[in-house]
């Protein structure tokens, strides 16, 4: 902002406000003044409301002060997408809709074009998976740590994927960021999953229990359980709920929500244990490992969710940063205690029989 530019401002606002004095901080100009008879700060606020200025008013006296500073105009830089992220994006896409389709009883050998009736599980699933990715990504460049764009693994699988992630290039120095780019992945995915979940459960059938016609039986958490009780209030325990593909994806986000937030090593929830705990970590990361074995007498999926840890992880340890000892501060503990709440709110005991 120019002296001529404030002088400008002055002007349009004259008729209402009446200038004493004039001068400048930083790049912050500075008035101070009195009403004139019969106006207000809404009059002002109203003249200068489409002007690219941030006016701060205050009052000083029987005059009144204004700050006058210019908004820089907010610049999105989209990245250059790499080749490789997006070919495994449309690949995951044909994936998703794939296994979407065989849900909704089309064989695609026989019926190719019938693949696109998968689009609400697929869409939901990708939407789900990137808020949690761009999650990740978006704190990651606010916190100046480089990072890919997602990448997403197509899979012959029942849901047609392995996830996404991203990799981070360049160290993370101070828990503060490390809290946030590893909070911010879950509290996004978890803040699309939910609605995604009520809106599939209210397309969703309820259905009489058949031994035999028992497929696979999804496991119940929590929030699971509470919207099941609001949605469906009068289910019987002779009956169940067919998931739309819509509540499957849904299902699915809290479960990959909930096993990302485990506090190991590098996963998000290691991230945040760390930040939150600093040397303590190394302790309840092995605890919450070897927690995992005794899971495995519920469900076989908890021993190989833990083998896959060891595997790809090697270790439950989170690498060091430079502020360890230093306390976070209460709005980022605030970030963590919202963490540990949805992992307890979508965890579940037997999340396959």
């Amino acid at each position: 902002m120019t002296e001529s530019d404030f002088k400008i401002l002055l002007a349009k606002i004259d008729q209402h406000f009446l200038v004493k004095k004039v001068g400048s901080q930083g790049d912050e100009f500075i008035t101070q003044g009195t009403l004139l008879a019969g106006s207000s700060i809404a009059d002002i606020k109203k003249i200068v409301k489409k002007e690219p200025y941030s006016i701060e008013f205050q009052s000083i006296g029987d005059d009144l002060q204004l700050k006058v500073k210019y908004l820089k105009p907010i610049v999105i830089k989209f990245p250059k997408i790499p080749r490789v992220n997006l070919i495994l994006f449309i690949l995951t896409i044909f994936t998703t809709l794939l296994a979407g389709a065989i849900m909704e009883g089309i064989n695609p050998l026989k019926n190719p074009m019938g693949i696109i009736t998968g689009w609400p599980f697929s869409v939901t699933l990708m939407l789900i998976l990137g808020f949690h990715e761009f999650g990740h990504y978006y704190f990651a460049r606010k916190h100046h740590v480089i990072a890919t764009l997602p990448y997403f693994i197509p899979a012959p699988t029942f849901i047609g994927t392995f996830g996404a992630f991203i990799k981070i290039k360049s160290p993370i120095y101070r828990k503060d960021a490390l809290l946030q780019i590893g909070a911010a992945g879950p509290i996004a995915g978890f803040i699309v999953a939910v609605p995604a979940l009520i809106i599939g459960l209210s397309l969703s059938q309820v259905v009489a229990i058949s031994s035999a016609e028992m497929g696979i039986t999804l496991g119940d958490s929590i929030l699971m359980k509470f919207l099941l009780a609001i949605i469906f209030p009068n289910l019987q325990s002779t009956q169940d709920v067919l998931l739309h593909p819509i509540a499957f994806a849904g299902w699915i986000g809290l479960l990959v929500t909930m096993l990302n937030l485990l506090p190991i090593g590098q996963l998000d929830g290691g991230h945040i244990a760390y930040a939150m705990l600093g040397r303590k970590h190394a302790k309840v990361a092995k605890f919450a490992l070897l927690a995992l074995i005794p899971m495995g007498l519920l469900s076989l999926n908890w021993l190989v969710w833990a083998a896959l840890i060891l595997l790809l992880m090697r270790t439950t340890k989170h690498p060091p940063v430079n502020d360890v000892d230093v306390p976070l501060s209460e709005k980022n503990k605030r970030i963590g205690y919202v963490c540990l709440a949805i992992f307890v709110l979508c965890f579940i005991p037997i999340p396959f029989s």
